[in-house]
């Protein structure tokens, strides 16, 4: 049997790892009677970390959110990932993170046993980031977003639009999504009365209105994002008929380029959107699948253009202008 300081370790690890264990299962898998396993969830408690117990004989306990933030343990894949996590947060999108992020990971890697310091430290020195270009958001932006979605609270804001115009909005917030290097607040407007996205750094002064809202028909959010980042800022929508599975395409097209739909038959629908239809026809050349233009029309006859000059220019054989002076020495006796 475990002596007392490393049962309580056990005891504290089972209960971070299910939301509630049944009394005599938790006994059963301490090797204690249940007498012994009450005490031990006493000890927890006079130590600061809120274990509720439910009475009855389907009771249980589990591990409730405190007034303060007790020791976590950690197996050692989650402390690496913990430690990769923070690390990798130091240079995201939010501002203001990465001095937070960086002290909390100088706190865990004080405690990290050195064989795992050392898998750390490896990730860290083989990992380079690329520097970052789009804007950053402030973090306590994201968390008035995130509190009004979570409350349906109506929210007020003011909003820069792609072409620089500053309008008043009164928004019904659904949620955030983040692609990765931008946020978007999935909102419906109440004046347009249609949902619509807003990027997050281009929200200024938001508000609660004190008002609550019942949510009507919200859209999937991450959809709707794909949706409207791919296609909806662009002057020109293009659909295209991949004749190849989606798991093989869907690792040559990001979320922010381009949607992709199942369309059966080992063959998927790409519905992407560019200002310039020669970008496009170019990225399409680019595709190691075959594939049909669906629309629009005026990609196909683009694509013809592109496709003809292409084959000109590997048939023709370009004669430098000085080629001949570079040959003439080879035909001298």
């Amino acid at each position: 049997m475990l002596d007392t300081s490393a049962r309580l370790l056990r005891l504290l690890s089972l209960l971070q790892v299910r939301p509630e264990w049944p009394g005599p299962e938790l006994a059963d898998r301490l090797e204690v009677t249940p007498r012994t396993l009450r005490r031990d969830i006493q000890r927890l408690r006079d130590l600061g970390y809120p274990v509720h117990a439910t009475p009855g004989v389907a009771g249980g306990y589990r591990l409730a959110p405190g007034a303060t933030l007790p020791p976590l343990l950690l197996t050692d894949d989650e402390a690496v990932a913990v430690a990769v996590s923070l690390r990798t947060a130091a240079s995201q999108s939010v501002t203001g993170i990465a001095e937070t992020a960086l002290t909390a990971l100088t706190k865990l890697e004080q405690v990290l046993p050195p064989r795992l310091r050392h898998r750390t430290e490896a990730l860290h020195q083989a990992t380079v980031a690329l520097p970052r270009t789009a804007p950053t958001v402030d973090l306590a932006l994201l968390t008035t977003l995130a509190t009004a979605c979570r409350h349906h609270q109506t929210l007020a804001f003011t909003y820069t639009t792609r072409d620089g115009t500053i309008t008043p909005r009164r928004t019904e917030p659904h949620r955030l999504v983040h692609t990765g290097y931008r946020w978007y607040l999935v909102a419906r407007d109440q004046t347009r009365d249609e949902w619509r996205t807003f990027r997050a750094d281009r929200i200024q002064a938001p508000r609660q209105t004190g008002t609550r809202f019942v949510p009507r028909d919200p859209p999937d959010a991450a959809t709707f994002v794909a949706r409207a980042v791919t296609t909806a800022p662009y002057r020109h929508q293009a659909r295209i008929l991949i004749h190849a599975p989606t798991s093989a395409v869907a690792e040559l097209i990001t979320p922010t380029t381009g949607m992709l739909e199942d369309a059966g038959d080992d063959q998927c629908l790409l519905t992407s959107g560019s200002d310039s239809l020669e970008a496009l026809a170019a990225h399409l050349a680019a595709m190691p699948h075959p594939f049909t233009i669906l629309a629009p029309p005026e990609l196909i006859e683009t694509a013809r253009t592109m496709a003809a000059r292409l084959t000109r220019a590997a048939v023709q054989r370009h004669q430098w202008p000085n080629d001949d002076a570079r040959a003439a020495p080879e035909a001298q006796p």
